[in-house]
Order: C-alpha cells, then sequence, then structure tokens
C-alpha cells in the first residue's frame, strides 16, 4: 500500500545521522540478575542520559513470533522489506570479505565444528577457532578440493566463519541448511535441487575427509544457502550518502548489498570504529551505521554477565560518537539474543531516538520495560528509517 512512499518524500538536507546497532541487545528476564535483563542491570549512564532527552520503542524485525536471521533484521533496520528483499547469509558473508560476487554465484556460509565419534555436533563453532587457525583451514580445504563443471571459491570470515562460492552453470539457492542449530544432533542432510544438491554433497563430502582427525575443527556446517543479485542502492532510494562501521564480514556485507561505504577499521576496536565514524563524517557521510557484535555474542553464550559488560562498553564509547556532531542518534539492536535460550528470538527490541523533535520525558533509562512504555511505540523494524529520516528533517510533507 505504502510501496515507494518514503523514496519519494525523501530530500537531501546537511543533517546527520547515527545508526548505532548493539548486535542481540534484547533479553529476557533472568533470575540470577534479579529478573532483570542484561540491559537493565548494566551502568549505562550515557544511554540513559540519551534516553531521558529523547524517546523509546520498540521494534519487531519481521513479524510477531518470527525470529529472525541477522541478514533480514539488519535489512529491516535499513528500510528494506525482510520478506520482499530475502538474502542468504553466504551472500552477505562473501561481499563482507570483498568478494565480487557475479550475478548466479552460489553463496553459503561455513561454520567449522566439532562432531563426536558417532557423528554428532558437540560445538557448532569449534571452540570459536582463531581466524588464524581458520585461515589455516580454508587453505587446506581449497588446495584439497576441485569440482567438474563448477569452481569453488573458498574465503577465511572471521574465528570460526568461513564461506564458499560455487560457480557456474545453473545453480539452485533452494538448498536447506546442514546446521541443527542445537549440539547432540547429527548434521542435516543436504536437500536441493538436482545438479545443485549433488554438487554440495560432494563439496561436504571432500571437506569431510580433508578435516578428519582435526580438533577442534574435525567438519563443517552449511548456512544461508542464496544466489547473488543486486539490491536497489540505499543512497540512491532515500537521498543519502551512507557509510557503515563494523569489524565482522557479515555485517560489512549486508552494508556493502545495500550501497554503503564502508569504512576501515584500525585499530580493530570500539575506539578504531569511532576514528572510523569520524572519517566517514569528515567525507561528507550524512547517515553513519555502527556495528558492535559483543552483546550477541554473549547471548549465543548464554553469559549475561558477559552481555552486561558488552553494553557497558558501548556505553563508556558514547561519548565520542556524540562528540561528532550527528543531528540525530538511534540506539537499538537487530534482533533479541536473551541468554536463557542462547540463541536469536521473535521478541521485540528497544529503540532509542535522541535528536530532532521527540515526545520527551516518557523515560527516564534505556531498558526493555521503558521501551515498552515509551512515546514511540511498538514498530516494525522498517519504519524505524523513516523516523530516523523525519527526525532529521529528510522527509517531506505528503498531500497539499
Amino acid at each position: 500500500m505504502y510501496s515507494g512512499l518514503i523514496e519519494r518524500l525523501a530530500v537531501e538536507n546537511d543533517s546527520r545521522i547515527l545508526l548505532a546497532v548493539v548486535d542481540g541487545l534484547g533479553d529476557i528476564s533472568i533470575p540470577e540478575l534479579g529478573g532483570r535483563t542484561p540491559l537493565e542491570a548494566a551502568e549505562t549512564p550515557n544511554l540513559d542520559g540519551l534516553a531521558a532527552g529523547g524517546a523509546l520503542g520498540m521494534h519487531i524485525p519481521i513479524a510477531h513470533g518470527v525470529t529472525p536471521g541477522s541478514g533480514p533484521a539488519h535489512l529491516g533496520l535499513f528500510g528494506y522489506d525482510p520478506v520482499e528483499y530475502e538474502v542468504g547469509r553466504g551472500v552477505l558473508s562473501a561481499l563482507g570479505v570483498g568478494f565480487p560476487l557475479q550475478h548466479g554465484d552460489l553463496a553459503a556460509r561455513i561454520n567449522f565444528c566439532t562432531l563426536d565419534d558417532d557423528g554428532v555436533v558437540r560445538d557448532r563453532r569449534a571452540g570459536r577457532i582463531p581466524t588464524e587457525k581458520c585461515r589455516e583451514l580454508v587453505s587446506l580445504l581449497s588446495g584439497g578440493i576441485s569440482m567438474d563443471d563448477v569452481e569453488v571459491h573458498l574465503m577465511p570470515v572471521k574465528e570460526h566463519r568461513a564461506c564458499v562460492v560455487f560457480r557456474g552453470g545453473e545453480l539452485s539457492g533452494d538448498v536447506n541448511d546442514t546446521d541443527p542449530g542445537l549440539v547432540g544432533q547429527r548434521p542435516v542432510q543436504v536437500r536441493g535441487q538436482g545438479r545443485t544438491q549433488d554438487l554440495v554433497r560432494e563439496f561436504l563430502s571432500r571437506a569431510s575427509e580433508i578435516l578428519r582427525g582435526r580438533h577442534p575443527a574435525n567438519c563443517i556446517l552449511l548456512r544461508g544457502f542464496a544466489l547473488y543479485s543486486r539490491f536497489p542502492d540505499m543512497g540512491e532510494r532515500f537521498h543519502l550518502k551512507p557509510a557503515a562501521v563494523a569489524l565482522y564480514p557479515m555485517y560489512r556485507g549486508v552494508a556493502r548489498l545495500a550501497g554503503m561505504e564502508v569504512m576501515e577499521c584500525d585499530p580493530e576496536t570500539l575506539q578504531g570504529q569511532t576514528a572510523a565514524v569520524s572519517r566517514a563524517v569528515g567525507e561528507g557521510r550524512d547517515f553513519v551505521f555502527l556495528h558492535h557484535k559483543p552483546a550477541d555474542s554473549s547471548g549465543e553464550d548464554g553469559d549475561p554477565v558477559a552481555k552486561i559488560s558488552a553494553i557497558e562498553s558501548f556505553d563508556r564509547a558514547l561519548p565520542g560518537l556524540l562528540e561528532l556532531g550527528f543531528q540525530v542518534i538511534a540506539v537499538t539492536g537487530d534482533h533479541s539474543t536473551p541468554c536463557p535460550m542462547k540463541l536469536h528470538s521473535w521478541h521485540p527490541v528497544p529503540v532509542l531516538i535522541n535528536g530532532g523533535p521527540q515526545r520527551t520525558g516518557y523515560s527516564s533509562a534505556f531498558s526493555e520495560r521503558q521501551a515498552l512504555d515509551g512515546s514511540l511505540g511498538t514498530f516494525r523494524s522498517t519504519d524505524l528509517l523513516p523516523l530516523l529520516l523525519a527526525s532529521a528533517g529528510k522527509l517531506s510533507k505528503f498531500g497539499a
């Protein structure tokens, strides 16, 4: 019904927007925290100050009850309907490491994992092996796997993550994940269409032979199969000059998919990210996406203390970002990753917007409870970008 409306109303001005995504931010009540969430238990004076002078709410990443992957969750925040613009994680991983994807390439994400002697998954992440070990294993696989009639490109990503791209002929993206999603289960059998199913099964068989007997990474799991095709450019759609500051390749990939300029970070710390945001502003970028990963990793590990620490580290970095002259600042998560679940979940995610004409005075701290009562209410993630554009004066009036 409203397709193209925001694009028609978008206008350019000098206002700058910062969208800071604390990955996996949302959580649920945790008994050992006295029934609080990690966000509620964390000491966040800077976020609380922004909340007191801004507006809070909750966003629903996809739909009520639907648990999102990181790719579609971020696309929603960037103004893309994640159901219409569906993309597999493999494409994002390949773009994230700068691989030059071509139309029709089939990409999938690799998790190095640990299987026991019975072929049951005991660690889906192989103990989070260091990136150096990942590079070594990818080199080993690349040297040992070649296939007729299709090119196989393997790239290390970060820690236990890598990706593979199949190129050549007519390939299908209709292939299931082999990751069972839980420990204590066997990898899922590959099911797909004809030739694509056969080549993926052959690839997995050869990889298993090469990795057999190694520890802790003695097998691989595949996730997020997808064919690559170009997305509409975010800058062209909304008259923005967008940039991204993210350390993990997958999130750099989703930013590139949306047409953002990806800034290099050195060192790869929050301080390095702040410096990269400053460079983006200096280059005239008026929309900057900043990604902070550790809260999500802590949630997946079921470690509320580590999640609290991750949130507090972002809060300590916030003053350096506030000094860079953004007219509108938003802080949210792409999805919830509750520590008790150790997984992404469907729970709505707290949102903070500071800057522009907001209904302030409803909140005194940034938390799930206060966000539920905030002046922004609960809305779909795709509505966040229009709210930011409107707050920055970047949307014109509709109609006479």
